[in-house]
C-alpha cells in the first residue's frame, strides 16, 4: 500500500503545532521561590542585567 502525503493544510498544522509545543516548553514561567530558579549564569539573566544598567 502506498504512503499518502499529507494535504498542505495538514502539513501546515503539523508544523505549527510542533513549533507551538516547542515555544511553550521554552517559555515556562519561573516562579519566585520555586526549585527552578533562574541561574545567574543564564544568558537571559545576563541580558536583563545589562539592560537594567543601560536604563539606569
Amino acid at each position: 500500500m502506498a504512503v499518502t502525503r499529507l494535504k498542505r493544510k495538514d502539513r501546515y498544522n503539523k508544523t505549527v503545532s510542533r513549533l507551538e509545543v516547542q515555544r511553550l516548553k521554552l517559555a515556562t514561567n519561573i516562579e519566585l521561590g520555586s526549585r527552578s530558579t533562574q541561574s545567574s549564569k543564564d544568558q537571559l539573566a545576563k541580558n536583563n542585567a545589562i539592560l537594567a544598567q543601560l536604563s539606569a
